[in-house]
Formats: structure tokens, C-alpha cells, sequence
């Protein structure tokens, strides 16, 4: 599995709004703002939290006081839904999922054990780590 710009870049925007998050969780980061602490272009990032908000991980507010903020509180987010959302499957190839059947060998192969547990080890990794472990993981390593 590779991860594309795209997908790094929603990763990171995302962790940026969870830094920012509130308690009242309506922490609004203007665009601009967000472009310029990621060093990303701010079209390219519109077009990405555009889908984010498409997939209910962020909500936009308009006007001067505007910008976006997380959907959902940083606990409840995963690495996982981001990466699922954003880029697909994190299946290093298709024969992992139990539906394929586009392989003669599905059923003999040796190689699909390997791909199946290189799949759930990844699945158990981005599954288990939220934006809010994140964002505090990063807090500590910014102060």
C-alpha cells in the first residue's frame, strides 16, 4: 500500500484541524491558514477538503469568521476511515478481498496468505490510532 499526495496531504490537514479542535469542538481553521501551516497549495487543498466534507469528516463555514473544522470529535476518527475514504482499500492487492474472484489460483495460492496478513497487520495499526492520539503525540513533539 502507498500512500498518494493527496492522501498525505488529507492526513495532515486533518491533524491539523485536531490540534485545533475545542472543547466546544467548533474550532473553525480559515483555508488560508491551513495551506500555509502545511506548506500545501491552497487550491490542491480545497479540492481535498472538499472531499473530505463530501465524506462527513469536516464541515465548512463561510464568511470572514470561515473556514473548516473537524465533523466529528479527533477520538472518534481513524487513520483507518481516512485512509479507507481517501484512497481505498488498504489491501496491498485485490485477491485479499474475500468477494475476489478474479484469480484462477484464489483458492491454492501461498501468496494470498501473505498479502492477507500484510493487509490485517495494516488494518490493526490504522484501525487503532485516532486523529486525537495524534494530535496530542504532535503537541508533544512541537513543545
Amino acid at each position: 500500500m502507498k500512500i498518494s499526495y493527496k492522501g498525505d496531504y488529507a492526513l495532515k490537514a486533518l491533524l491539523e484541524l485536531a490540534i485545533s479542535y475545542g472543547e466546544q469542538g467548533d474550532t473553525v481553521v480559515p483555508m488560508v491558514v491551513l495551506a500555509r501551516r502545511l506548506d500545501i497549495p491552497q487550491k490542491f487543498l480545497e479540492a481535498i477538503l472538499l472531499n473530505l466534507k463530501k465524506g462527513g469528516f469536516v464541515i465548512s463555514k463561510r464568511g470572514k469568521e470561515g473556514g473548516y473544522a473537524l465533523a466529528s470529535p479527533p477520538g472518534k476518527i481513524t487513520v483507518g476511515d481516512i485512509v479507507r475514504f481517501v484512497e481505498g482499500p488498504v489491501e496491498p492487492i485485490a485477491c485479499c478481498d474475500d468477494c475476489y474472484r478474479g484469480c484462477k489460483d484464489i483458492d491454492t495460492c501461498g501468496l494470498r496468505s501473505v498479502w492477507k496478513r500484510t493487509a490485517d497487520a495494516i488494518s490493526s495499526v490504522v484501525d487503532h490510532v485516532t486523529l486525537e492520539q495524534l494530535a496530542r503525540d504532535t503537541h508533544a513533539r512541537r513543545t
